[in-house]
């Protein structure tokens, strides 16, 4: 139980993520390297505490999972524009669960009993039909077909770095609380290098340090919880907080143009959590 409190934990720190930033203001390129830098921060402060070996494997695998994540992150941001937080969020986290549960599933044989399988299978249904719901375009959203288009090539970049990040982590076994200061290192580095032309260097880079330790919470809560649970459940239970940024897009960020956009929005992310939740059965 431990091991799903600990995904839980990230679900409440990741599902707010792209709200807040979207509050705190800025574009995609101050957001990723104010986000960054939080997180390094919070990386630094959980070394002091915890003060584990770092060998120069962990340093590696750790920092390459950083330039994963910022590669990932950077995009999931650039998406907002084109989609929307209330569409963004839980489109990117079926995307990501999908990735992730294919490698949890097929590279680490996390699903090891028929029922899980059967489990599993019905969960990665639930989050495409969730996805296919989110996406459809209303009567007066017509014209904006090229940004949808523009959005989910984004964010098909943007889930090959998050996949990239967890898995890097559980394939050479990393410690959790080993990994977090090479992830920051990573992170601040790849943030700087794909975003060095646009000179981010403002005050909302500044604010949004506050988005990286909030970050940071439910990085620490889920790669502690992977030795535990698995990829495929880890990863998924930790992205069933998508309701708060989706919610928060809706009616706190203006983002809904209708009734019918709320309740299709509303419906795909019920179908994406019941498929963490299933996912979370598996190893319950």
């Amino acid at each position: 139980m431990s091991g799903i409190f600990l995904a839980l934990l990230a679900a409440a720190s990741w599902g707010s993520i792209v709200f807040v930033s979207k509050k705190l203001g800025g574009d995609e390129n101050s957001q990723t390297l104010g986000t960054t830098v939080g997180a390094l921060l919070f990386a630094i402060a959980v070394y002091i505490y915890k003060q584990p070996d770092l060998s120069m494997l962990i340093w590696i695998v750790g920092f390459f999972s950083g330039l994963f994540w910022s590669l990932g992150q950077k995009n999931q941001f650039g998406a907002v524009r084109y989609l929307g937080v209330a569409k963004t969020t839980p489109m990117s986290t079926g995307l990501q669960l999908i990735g992730t549960t294919f490698f949890g599933a097929f590279v680490f044989n996390e699903w090891e009993t028929t029922m899980e399988i059967i489990i599993g299978i019905a969960s990665l249904v639930l989050i495409i039909a969730g996805a296919v719901v989110i996406s459809m375009q209303q009567g007066g959203e017509s014209g904006k077909s090229n940004n949808l288009k523009k959005g989910l090539v984004i964010l098909a970049i943007s889930t090959a770095g998050f996949v990239g990040y967890v898995v890097l982590i559980q394939w050479f076994e990393i410690d959790g609380w080993a990994a977090v200061l090479p992830q920051g290192v990573g992170m601040v580095t790849g943030a700087l290098l794909l975003t060095l032309t646009h000179k981010p260097y403002n005050k909302y880079a500044v604010r949004n340090i506050f988005t990286g330790i909030l970050w940071g919470a439910g990085n620490l809560g889920l790669l502690l919880s992977l030795p535990k649970i698995g990829v495929a459940t880890s990863f998924s239970l930790s992205q069933t907080g998508i309701v708060i940024s989706t919610i928060g897009g809706l009616f706190f960020l203006n983002e809904r143009h209708s009734k019918k956009q709320v309740l299709l929005v509303l419906l795909g992310c019920m179908l994406i959590i019941a498929a963490g939740v299933l996912l979370g059965i598996t190893k319950a």
